[in-house]
């Protein structure tokens, strides 16, 4: 039987960043995945030649002095991140289509609150009044510090006051509420739901910068790889727990893979959907209410992804661009899952290389929500039925009319390379439903983060403290400072930033 310091169970950016901060420090650590490859949404996949980003598309946090270049750093993978600035203005750009108008934003938190200003020179107190609580929010968030000699983040008043409401109090103005939530796509909970605290601390860093990363997800992948063979951290694919076994004094004894393997470990620490996780629990060792407040989280919205080449005669190489399209300035319409009409459409364009050649390409993603597939969950890929291929069909041809509506330069210039539902999410990631972003972030809920269940067995992950690359990193490195002790988490954050 093996023996291990640590298991981590999920190889996404949390449990990479998990599992190497842990075999940085000496430990024997061991990581599993129940897919083919490890990455998680991170991963990009090739068609007809052309690479395209599976779930991660761009991140904030890339300008100086931010929490992610600290946890970079600390890594040792900061030199092998590249990334591309969104910079030009018409490159960020909030186009609103029935009312015909366009918002373009540059780099900077101040530039966008001055930027913003401009727009509505009659609402300057409410413009001011949001930037001025959406700072505050970042400043008082000791998560978002790796350095924090704090473990917990202490609650905010802004915590417990909805987006929603916290936007109603400010303007009446639709538009303008819109552009505020605009960063609602980047954490996947309506507005009515989560609390400005937790949106503030998704969208500060948007604001500060906004990139692309050069070669997508398999950029931090392929460092991170390199890092754990460094420190002997092994790798298991096509692997998870299947069971938790002799239990004794609330401590997992043993833990069986799927392979029928057994494993002693000292820590398992699960990065994965707490659904997940809770199938690895035995019904008869798992509490009632463990079980009731897993069952209690709501799946964030999902997404229908088209990729796609985009081909013109003399056209240049894209630039990295962010477009939004708005079918129009009711925001909070667009979250409800009722809602029939068109809802937010998101255009991330990019070129990539192909055969020593500029490939334009659009990665095509407009929001979506479980009710449109389940009818198909019972299905896997490749082996659905036809009613299911005209839904794909027919979402497809929608966000194809709605992309050369608003850019009618784009009219047969575009080619669908593939297209994914929800449905392909949850097959490829193995999550439940295929979400863009684990559970929702909702006001007063307790995610499951720290020790959960079983005194050696703890949570991280995206749906632990922030979904997105920065979240699921940040709840990487508060794990660990828990797992090693405060005062060997504090020497070793100092020690690798001063090297």
């Amino acid at each position: 039987m093996e023996i291990y310091d640590d298991i981590v169970v999920g190889s996404g950016i949390s449990g990479l960043t998990t599992a190497l901060i842990l075999g940085m420090n000496q430990r024997k650590v061991l990581l599993i995945e129940k897919a083919p490859k490890i990455g998680g949404s991170l991963s990009r996949f090739y068609k007809k030649g052309i690479p395209f980003d599976t779930g991660f598309h761009f991140s904030g946090g890339f300008s100086k002095d931010t929490v992610l270049l600290d946890m970079l750093s600390v890594l040792s993978i900061k030199d092998d991140i590249h990334p591309e600035f969104i910079s030009k203005p018409e490159n960020n750009r909030f186009l609103f289509e029935n009312q015909k108008k366009s918002f373009m934003f540059s780099p900077g938190f101040d530039q966008n609150m001055k930027e913003m200003l401009s727009y509505f020179p009659n609402e300057e107190k409410a413009i001011l009044a949001y930037f001025s609580k959406v700072k505050d929010v970042r400043e008082k968030t000791t998560a978002m510090n790796i350095r924090s000699e704090v473990e917990m983040q202490k609650s905010l008043d802004e915590d417990f006051i909805s987006l929603k409401n916290m936007l109603d109090s400010l303007t009446k103005d639709k538009t303008l509420k819109t552009l505020f939530g605009a960063f609602s796509m980047c954490h996947g909970t309506e507005p009515s739901q989560i609390s400005f605290a937790n949106h503030a601390r998704v969208s500060y860093s948007i604001y500060e910068s906004i990139a692309r990363v050069k070669n997508g997800g398999h950029s931090f992948i392929k460092a991170l790889i390199k890092k754990l063979k460094k420190y002997d951290v092994k790798i298991k694919t096509n692997t998870f727990i299947s069971s938790c076994e002799n239990i004794e004094k609330r401590r997992v004894g043993t833990f069986v893979l799927n392979n029928g393997e057994s494993i002693k470990a000292e820590n398992c620490i699960f990065t994965i959907h707490p659904e997940e996780i809770l199938k690895t629990f035995k019904e008869e060792n798992t509490s009632k209410a463990f079980a009731d407040r897993v069952n209690s989280f709501e799946e964030s919205f999902g997404l229908f992804l088209c990729f796609i080449k985009f081909s013109k005669k003399g056209h240049q190489p894209f630039d990295p661009a962010i477009i939004t399209l708005y079918p129009d300035n009711d925001m909070n319409k667009f979250f409800d899952p009722e809602y029939k009409g068109d809802r937010p459409l998101v255009l991330v364009q990019n070129s990539e290389e192909v055969k020593k050649e500029k490939v334009s390409v659009i990665n095509a993603f407009e929001l979506t929500y479980w009710d449109e597939v389940k009818q198909w969950a019972d299905s896997k890929t490749g082996k659905r039925s036809k009613d299911y291929e005209i839904y794909k069909q027919n979402k497809t041809n929608r966000i194809c009319e709605r992309i050369i509506k608003s850019f009618p330069e784009y009219k047969d210039c575009i080619e669908v390379i593939d297209s994914a539902s929800m449905l392909t999410f949850r097959d490829y990631l193995n999550s439940p439903y295929g979400s863009a972003y684990g559970i929702k972030q909702k006001i007063g809920q307790f995610n499951l983060f720290g020790r959960i269940q079983y005194k050696n067995t703890f949570a991280a992950g995206q749906s632990a403290i922030l979904p997105g690359v920065l979240g699921a990193m940040v709840s990487g490195f508060t794990i660990c400072r828990y797992l090693l002790s405060k005062d060997v988490y504090a020497k070793f954050i100092k020690k690798e930033l001063e090297e």
